[in-house]
């Protein structure tokens, strides 16, 4: 025979600042566990998203990331002649070799000793048919032999002289802004982007740092990489664009989700203590009750499950607290360095249900672990001594 549910509910009701003040410890654990994981989520999603399943990434062999790869003229001339790679409607190939280069820019608002390096990426005009996410928002696409770029969304409000019609001067250059593009919140939001033949003169670049490709047969992908990665005149490695960038954003996700676990794990020791407390202080105040119910023929371990439920019922109230602390920060924007390429890269905190739930589980846990002590404690008074 169990003790029902409503006499566990009715039993938290008794101690509202007790039970109050637990909650919100274990409120606000959840809601730090759930703002660090949604960090995480939302720097992978905005790498993840900058790749497209229909197309190829193709590297330097051995380069891991753009900064680091080289291809020459000759060589993506090879790779754009290849069969793999689609036709556009006019019929040219879908490919578009590019530059990638980095440019400290002071942030907006902050002192000239405050800069970040921001991407810079040369393309083709095919670029913006190969990455179909790309849209032009604000403005007029950059005209080829002009000294124009367009700036992705996110970088604009966090950098001066980057909106439509101002000039922005790097490299020695000044280049006027045309446009402002979004790419679905992917990493291309982060970057500036103009001519390729703009800019290789001007960073006195005389190779390509990749070529992105439409297949022809996005499930053609394999037999692609086979056959122009065993070409030994090309030198090249070829990759699914979706899972090259998702492989990126790899190391400081894990750093992140690392950092969360551990921040929220000492946190959480304090939660527990404050659970221990709260239950010892009502078996401590409910001893006639203990024995009541050991006389009407509860079991101990009825007891044992009695007090566990309420501390659980005590952490759920602090789980569902704490995931509605954390809803607001769902879309704010905050910027860190991709390690990968040492770059400055915006993203959005992203709060998921399923982080929202994780959250929830994670505070009942905490509640269960807080509880069990007290419960079983109260399981093992015997009748006698709990009347007195």
């Amino acid at each position: 025979m169990k003790i029902p549910f409503v006499y566990n509910a009715r039993s938290v009701l008794q101690r509202p600042l007790s039970t109050a003040l637990t909650a919100i410890g274990i409120g606000l654990v959840v809601a730090v566990f759930i703002g660090m994981m949604a960090l995480a989520n939302g720097f992978r999603t905005a790498l993840v998203r900058t790749g497209s399943p229909r197309n190829a990434v193709v590297l330097r062999k051995g380069a891991d990331t753009e900064l680091s790869s080289g291809l020459p003229r000759d060589a993506v001339n090879t790779l754009t002649a290849s069969p793999h790679v689609a036709i556009g409607p006019d019929g040219r190939p879908l490919a578009s070799p590019e530059t990638y280069v980095l440019i400290p820019l002071p942030r907006r608002g902050a002192d000239t000793n405050a800069v970040a390096n921001v991407v810079v990426r040369g393309i083709s005009q095919a670029a913006w048919s190969v990455r179909d996410n790309v849209v032009v928002v604000e403005g007029r696409k950059p005209q080829s032999g002009r000294a124009e770029i367009c700036v992705g969304r996110r970088l604009a409000g966090r950098f001066d002289h980057t909106a439509v019609g101002d000039r922005l001067r790097f490299a020695g250059r000044d280049w006027e802004v045309v446009c402002h593009f979004t790419s679905g919140g992917s990493a291309f939001e982060s970057e500036i982007w103009g001519e390729n033949e703009q800019f290789m003169p001007v960073f006195r670049g005389q190779v390509f740092q990749s070529l992105i490709f439409r297949l022809a047969d996005p499930a053609g992908l394999d037999e692609a990489k086979r056959v122009l990665e065993a070409d030994q005149r090309l030198g090249v490695d070829v990759h699914r664009e979706d899972e090259f960038y998702a492989s990126q954003s790899a190391l400081l996700d894990q750093i992140l989700r690392v950092l969360a676990l551990l921040i929220t794990s000492i946190m959480a020791v304090g939660a527990v203590f404050g659970a221990v407390n709260t239950m010892y202080a009502a078996v401590a105040s409910r001893g006639p009750e203990i024995a009541v119910l050991l006389t009407l023929g509860f079991k101990p371990r009825n007891v044992l499950a009695s007090f566990l439920t309420e501390s659980a019922i005590i952490a759920g109230l602090g789980g569902v607290l704490g995931g509605i602390m954390a809803l607001p920060i769902n879309g704010i924007v905050t910027s860190t360095t991709n390690w990968s390429s040492f770059s400055e890269i915006a993203f959005s905190f992203r709060v998921t249900p399923l982080l929202l739930i994780s959250g929830f589980l994670f505070a009942v846990l905490m509640g269960i672990v807080g509880g069990f002590l007290p419960a079983r404690r109260a399981a093992r008074i015997p009748v006698v001594q709990a009347l007195r």
